[in-house]
């Protein structure tokens, strides 16, 4: 596997979705998902340009750090149980799985820097059963009240589509993501920037670029699912 070259093919793809959408390509940041991987990919995605690593264990989370010396961004992407706050908090630069008042309350409590917790709060757009987030009817009044938690700053929103054959299929889902994101933005809420989209996978990122994700997760398509090389 030639994880610079995934990288390098990953780039000229996105590249080409966000001329068709008239965006700039430095709107949108490629995170690479290692659950499944070695810290001896990770390694190989950091030579190959990649900055933004995600992780949806706590266990992953703190071994990852713990054996990655290059400085990156940390990225929590799966469902936080609150008890696994206080190893996570201070291990990680965004929090991609904010999803009820509980959590909000814990992380809050356990988070003890001057610099505001960057979440996204997930959204359950499609209204599976078996996906986590809060429901697109009540995103914005689970927004409003995160702003009595001072140590959370809402940076976006994050959702995970469902997963289908032929991704064109999804797109409807992520334009309604983007319509959430900016009605969100629209009520200058000063706890809630909502800058971002998370959104789009390996088999769909493209779809999600064009809908205006500016962060995708790729895990598979960069460093693929082994644990060793």
């Amino acid at each position: 596997m030639n994880i610079k070259e995934n990288v390098d093919e990953i780039i000229e793809k996105v590249a080409a979705a966000c001329e068709r959408s008239e965006r700039e390509l430095d709107e949108v940041t490629i995170m690479t998902v290692t659950k499944y991987v070695s810290p001896e990919r990770v390694d190989k995605a950091i030579e190959a340009g990649v900055e933004h690593f995600g992780e949806s264990r706590s266990e992953g989370l703190l071994a990852k750090r713990e054996a990655i010396q290059t400085p990156v961004y940390w990225h929590f992407i799966g469902r936080l149980q609150s008890r696994k706050v206080k190893e996570v908090v201070h291990n990680c630069d965004v929090i991609h799985s904010l999803d009820r008042l509980s959590l909000a309350k814990e992380i809050n409590k356990r988070y003890q820097r001057e610099k505001p917790m960057s979440c996204m709060v997930q959204v359950n757009v499609s209204g599976e059963e078996t996906k986590a987030g809060v429901s697109p009817e009540e995103l914005e009044e689970f927004v409003r009240s995160l702003q009595s938690y001072e140590h959370i700053q809402v940076s976006g929103l994050m959702t995970m589509a469902p997963h289908v054959d032929d991704p064109e299929e999804v797109r409807p889902y992520f334009k309604k993501m983007r319509a959430l994101r900016d009605k969100i933005q629209t009520l200058n809420l000063s706890h809630a920037p909502c800058h971002h989209l998370s959104m789009g996978m390996s088999n769909d990122y493209v779809q999600a670029v064009e809908e205006g994700a500016t962060i995708i997760r790729l895990g598979t398509s960069i460093v693929g699912s082994e644990m060793v090389d």
